[in-house]
């Protein structure tokens, strides 16, 4: 795999390591370290920024790099328009929110790591998929199960299998 310039929220330890991921960063969809404060590297540090909630400035940097709307990030994350805009004004989301945050952001990053394309991969997450039941990826990923279904179907895409 090239050298690339962040590392991945998905890779094991080892690979961690040793390698690091081209391309979009679960970190670098949030705003990267002048929003997040920190430049997660492990589990436990997204664990602990999630706990203390992530900088509302995220969602304006989750918004800028999907090119979605503010009110289709609403709805991806199941979390009322108005409650993202007053989370806004306040500067911090909840840890709830911020944990539906980081969870968007691990699919994006897995994503485009798959597709090896950011395009191709943020244009994957909006489109209707038949191997989701015809559902758009991004519409899935209010819940963990359905997050776990998109990146299961991520999965079967990288090694092949039809998806």
């Amino acid at each position: 795999m090239p050298n690339g310039i962040k590392q991945g929220l998905f890779m094991n330890a080892a690979t961690l390591a040793s390698e690091s991921v081209l391309g979009l960063s679960a970190a670098s969809v949030l705003g990267g370290e002048p929003v997040l404060h920190t430049f997660p590297r492990s589990v436990l540090e997204w664990i602990a920024l999630v706990r203390h909630g992530i900088s509302a400035g995220a969602v304006d940097s989750a918004v800028r790099v999907m090119g979605i709307g503010q009110s289709e990030l609403a709805k991806a994350l199941d979390i009322p328009e108005r409650t993202l805009a007053r989370r806004k004004k306040e500067g911090l989301l909840s840890p709830d929110e911020s944990g539906k945050m980081v969870r968007l952001a691990q699919v994006v990053e897995r994503a485009v790591y798959v597709f090896d394309d950011e395009r191709a991969a943020l244009s994957w997450l909006k489109s209707p998929n038949p191997a989701l039941g015809g559902n758009i990826p991004l519409s899935l990923l209010d819940t963990e199960l359905g997050s776990g279904a998109v990146l299961t179907t991520l999965g079967r895409i990288e090694h092949g299998v039809f998806a």
